[in-house]
């Protein structure tokens, strides 16, 4: 990535710098990104991952979008208190809803009354949102996750941040690109695709590190997380259940997870699970249980917990934390042909954990093509149809993330193109770091 890279050239007269980033437990988007904006760990802001068990709700919760659930003060209050109507853009992190920024875009689709969705946005001011349609079209949902999933939806992304740059001139634009996560987590991280997608987001990023460079804005590049290569997955629903702990109901031949009488479950969530056990007595069983299962390096008790900055009232009641080469799936049944339909759908709402094989369109149907254009087909009429194209093997995903790194190079990078108001520069940060980064770069 050249002209990434070139923007933290140590012998500019900005100084520029490169250094090791070190992510906050666990190591997925949610709790990273509200680590980088309170300077918290999510022991004290509450995003355990990218979703919990909501006890007060009964239900497995993820990808929520208020701010108000990332708990502690956001970089944006603390430069208000010293630089009244300091002003800050949102362009696609995660939270982004309520949050107290001047300018809001974060995808959201259009839920139809029957069922459709359609690609759409969120923006504050409202207006925004028309703007970027009339100059951009539609935000490309598609684009952003599932087996579409491409750097079309990267390009938007970094064009809508141009234009409020170019348009609003926040003194603080925060923007995500998501493109990184795609081949790495289909083909993994040392793959050709990989470096593809590395090549063309340094592409697409060209325009916008050209407009910083010619309005004299500072850049502040980083990524969450490592991604590291796997080859198997870790089925701890399924463990659970057989050994008599995790509930299930049924409703029209398909089984659903039933957390409220489950005596123990599992929030997967790429290399990490929470485990939620709703008696004590049954904390050694289910310790003992997961701790054995092939692939589970270890599973972290109360004080487990703590030493790693997420001992916090949303957490399970353990945690799992894969071996490096291992995932965690969120599935919970013992015959596909019981497999909620959901399961074979990109769903990212009501599916009880993460699933990276809504990347992929399934190998196993050899008409899934035909599948996909007739659901479009019937779309483009207005009419419903369900895209049931996702495979239920696990396998075929070669990248992931959420433990933390065994070394620095599997880790996240930070990128600075000017360093000339920091005190002294180190070759390694921690994710905590950014807020305090950023007000000094603000001077």
């Amino acid at each position: 990535m050249p002209r990434l890279r070139a923007v933290a050239g140590p012998d500019g007269p900005t100084r520029g710098h490169t250094a090791h980033l070190d992510p906050v437990f666990p190591a997925v988007t949610c709790s990273v990104q509200a680590s980088l904006l309170t300077g918290l760990p999510p022991s004290r802001h509450g995003i355990v991952g990218n979703g919990w068990y909501f006890r007060d709700l009964g239900e497995v919760l993820l990808w929520r979008q208020h701010n108000a659930l990332v708990q502690g003060e956001k970089v944006w209050d603390t430069a208000r208190r010293t630089r009244p109507g300091y002003r800050v853009a949102n362009i696609c992190w995660w939270y982004a809803m309520g949050a107290g920024t001047d300018i809001t875009v974060t995808p959201r689709p259009v839920y139809h009354a029957d069922g459709r969705k359609s690609p759409d946005c969120y923006t504050t001011p409202p207006g925004l949102r028309d703007e970027l349609t009339h100059a951009l079209g539609p935000f490309p949902l598609f684009d952003y996750w599932g087996p579409r999933a491409s750097i079309a939806s990267s390009r938007w992304i970094v064009r809508a941040t141009e234009h409020v740059i170019r348009t609003a001139d926040p003194d603080l634009t925060l923007a995500y690109l998501p493109h990184l996560d795609y081949d790495l987590q289909r083909f993994g991280p040392y793959a050709p695709q990989a470096a593809a997608a590395a090549r063309a987001l340094d592409t697409v990023l060209a325009p916008l590190l050209d407009l910083a460079r010619e309005r004299g804005t500072t850049v502040v590049a980083l990524s969450e997380y490592g991604i590291t290569a796997v080859d198997h997955p870790v089925h701890v629903n399924r463990a659970l259940r057989a050994a008599g702990l995790l509930a299930v109901h049924a409703q029209a031949g398909m089984e659903y997870l039933d957390p409220t009488t489950s005596r123990a479950f599992a929030v997967a969530d790429h290399q990490v699970a929470h485990i939620y056990v709703r008696d004590p007595a049954d904390l050694p069983l289910v310790e003992g249980l997961v701790r054995a299962l092939p692939g589970v390096e270890r599973v972290l008790d109360t004080a487990g917990k703590a030493a790693h900055g997420l001992d916090h009232a949303r957490a399970g009641e353990l945690v799992a934390v894969a071996a490096p080469d291992a995932w965690f799936t969120y599935y919970y049944w013992l015959d596909d042909a019981r497999a909620p339909d959901f399961a074979r759908c990109v769903d990212i709402h009501r599916k009880p954990g993460y699933d990276p094989a809504e990347l992929f369109l399934d190998p196993a149907d050899r008409l899934v093509g035909l599948r996909v254009a007739t659901a479009l087909a019937r779309r483009r009429l207005g009419l419903r149809s369900t895209l049931s194209v996702i495979p239920l093997d696990a396998g075929h995903v070669r990248g992931s993330h959420g433990r933390l790194p065994d070394h620095p190079d599997d880790g996240p990078v930070l990128l600075l193109s000017d360093t000339t108001r920091l005190p002294r520069l180190r070759p390694r940060y921690a994710a905590t770091d950014l807020p305090e980064l950023l007000l000094r770069l603000a001077g």
